[in-house]
C-alpha cells in the first residue's frame, strides 16, 4: 500500500487539519483505505483534530441515538488500533463543542436553501438514502454544519474523497460570504487532500464499501468472518471453469490485491496467468485472505485490548474534546467581535 498522503498538496503550508467519521458502527477497509492510514501519517507532519461526528450522524439515525452513541466507543477503539496517537492527534466529539452549534446558526443566514438542494453531494445522499421530499431540515443542512466543524477549529486541509469536494466548496463559499459580510479576514478557507486510494469497492463489485450496503470487511472481524467474506467476493461471472481466460478488470480480488498486497510482481503474474486462463478463483480469494489477515490480525488484537477499558477510551475522548473547546472558545471570541455580539 502506499502511505504518501496526499496526491499533490504541500503538508507543510499547512497548520491544522480537520477530519472525521460518523459513529454509525464500526469502521471497515473502505475507511482503513480511504482516510485511517493517512491519519497516522499525517499526523506526524502536522497539528491534526479528528472529530467522531454524533450530531451528524443524527441527522439520519436520529430514532436510533443508543447506536450513534454506543457506535463513539467503536470508532474511538478504531482509531487507536490503527495507529492513530492521542498524544499526536487530539480526538473529539462533535456534540460536546457547543461553539459548533452555534457557528452554524450564524452559517444558515449565509446559504440558501437552494444552494444547499444544488449541493451534489447532499442531491446524491438524499436519492441513495430514499429521503424524497421527506429529507429532514436536519439532514439538508448538514453541509452548513460541516462548514462549522471545519472553521470552529481553522482547519485548512480537510483529507476528503472526491465525492465530497463539493461540502469543501461550500463551506468556502460560507467563508468568504462571513469574511465579506463582516468585514473581516478571521475565517479561513480550506483545501482538499483527496488520497491516492479515494475508494475501496465493495465486496459485491459495487461501487462503494458501505454498511448499509452489507458489503464490508471490517476492521474488528474474525479470521473465519473474512474468509467467508473474501469467498463470497465479486470476481469474473464468465469464468466458469479453471481453465476459461478470465478478465481482471473489474475484479474485486484483483483490485484488492493491488491494493493490499505488497508482492507487486507476483501479482502481475497472477493476472497474465488469469487472463490466459488455468488459474481458478479460490487460489486467488486463498491468497488475499491470508493478505488481508496478516494486515487485520494486529489491529483486531489491539482493538480488543482497547475495547476492554472504556474508562481509558472514555477518558481520552474528554481530554480531546477539552482541548478542542479551547480551541473553539477562541474561535468563537473572534466571530462574535466580527459581528458585534462580544456584549
Amino acid at each position: 500500500m502506499d502511505d504518501n498522503p496526499s496526491r499533490t498538496v504541500d503538508i507543510s503550508k499547512h497548520a491544522t487539519i480537520l477530519t472525521g467519521d460518523r459513529p454509525t458502527g464500526p469502521l471497515h477497509l473502505g475507511h482503513f483505505v480511504g482516510s485511517l492510514q493517512n491519519r497516522v501519517a499525517l499526523q506526524e507532519v502536522a497539528r491534526q483534530f479528528v472529530m467522531i461526528a454524533d450530531i451528524q450522524a443524527l441527522t439520519d439515525y436520529y430514532d436510533r441515538p443508543e447506536k450513534v452513541r454506543e457506535s463513539v466507543y467503536e470508532v474511538a477503539c478504531d482509531y487507536l488500533a490503527v495507529g492513530i496517537d492521542p498524544q499526536k492527534t487530539t480526538i473529539f466529539i462533535q456534540s460536546m463543542i457547543h461553539e459548533i452549534a452555534e457557528l452554524t446558526m450564524l452559517y444558515l443566514n449565509l446559504v440558501t436553501v437552494n444552494r444547499l438542494r444544488r449541493n451534489p453531494t447532499v442531491k446524491t445522499e438524499i436519492e441513495q438514502k430514499g429521503f424524497g421530499e421527506q429529507v429532514t431540515a436536519g439532514f439538508l443542512m448538514y453541509p452548513v454544519s460541516q462548514a462549522a466543524d471545519i472553521t470552529v477549529v481553522r482547519a485548512t486541509l480537510v483529507p476528503v474523497g472526491e465525492d465530497q469536494l463539493p461540502m469543501i466548496e461550500q463551506t468556502n463559499e460560507i467563508v468568504r460570504s462571513f469574511n465579506r459580510t463582516y468585514h473581516t479576514s478571521i475565517l479561513c478557507e480550506a483545501e482538499a487532500l483527496i488520497p491516492r486510494c479515494a475508494r475501496l469497492p465493495g465486496l459485491d463489485g459495487k461501487a462503494k464499501m458501505s454498511k448499509s450496503l452489507g458489503n464490508a470487511i471490517y476492521l474488528s472481524d474474525s479470521a473465519d468472518e473474512i474468509a467467508k467474506k473474501v469467498k463470497l467476493m465479486y470476481t469474473d461471472p464468465q469464468h466458469i471453469h479453471v481453465n476459461d481466460p478470465g478478465k481482471v478488470e473489474g475484479n474485486v480480488v484483483f483490485t484488492y490485491l493491488d491494493i493490499f498486497d505488497t508482492r507487486t510482481a507476483e501479482v502481475e503474474e497472477l493476472k497474465a496467468h488469469y487472463r490466459r486462463g488455468g488459474l481458478g478463483d479460490m487460489v486467488l480469494k486463498r491468497r488475499l485472505i491470508d493478505v488481508l489477515e496478516a494486515l487485520l490480525a494486529p489491529i483486531r488484537e489491539r482493538r480488543l485490548q482497547y475495547a476492554q477499558d472504556r474508562a481509558y477510551i472514555r477518558n481520552m475522548l474528554l481530554q480531546g474534546t477539552e482541548r478542542t473547546q479551547e480551541v473553539a472558545a477562541r474561535t468563537m471570541h473572534d466571530v462574535r467581535s466580527a459581528i458585534h455580539l462580544d456584549y
